[in-house]
């Protein structure tokens, strides 16, 4: 089995901030993690929530997996590159304002199913 990929670049907002929201849905079944990403107050949550949704039609349309037997089997967030910007203050100084961007990656994959043979052995 392969794992299917879905990726989100240059994503504007911080790594740190979607890794909180994503490490509440990795390993789980993708049923599970869109339930825990809808009722997540999170802004990260929706961007995984558009990615998760990516990554299960490629499963089902590119490589003719069963969505309901899918999991997230990998998940990270890498940083972008980061939006330098300033902040005028006082006596003609400038503080440094830094826009993070994020890469967002998610890899689904189908669970195996454990024959009955297994179990009884």
């Amino acid at each position: 089995m392969a794992e299917v990929r879905a990726v989100a670049k240059y994503i504007r907002i911080s790594p740190r901030k979607v890794r909180i929201v994503m490490d509440l849905i990795r390993g789980k079944d993708v049923k599970d993690a869109f339930a825990i990403l809808k009722f997540t107050p999170k802004r990260g949550a929706e961007i995984l929530t558009k990615v998760l949704n990516s990554a299960v039609a490629n499963a089902e349309n590119n490589n003719d997996m069963d969505s309901s037997r899918l999991y997230i089997s990998k998940c990270f967030v890498d940083p972008g590159p980061t939006l330098k910007r300033i902040h005028p203050r006082s006596r003609g100084q400038a503080f440094a304002i830094l826009k993070r961007t994020s890469h967002v990656t998610i890899y689904v994959d189908e669970r195996q199913e454990e024959s009955k043979t297994e179990e009884q052995n």
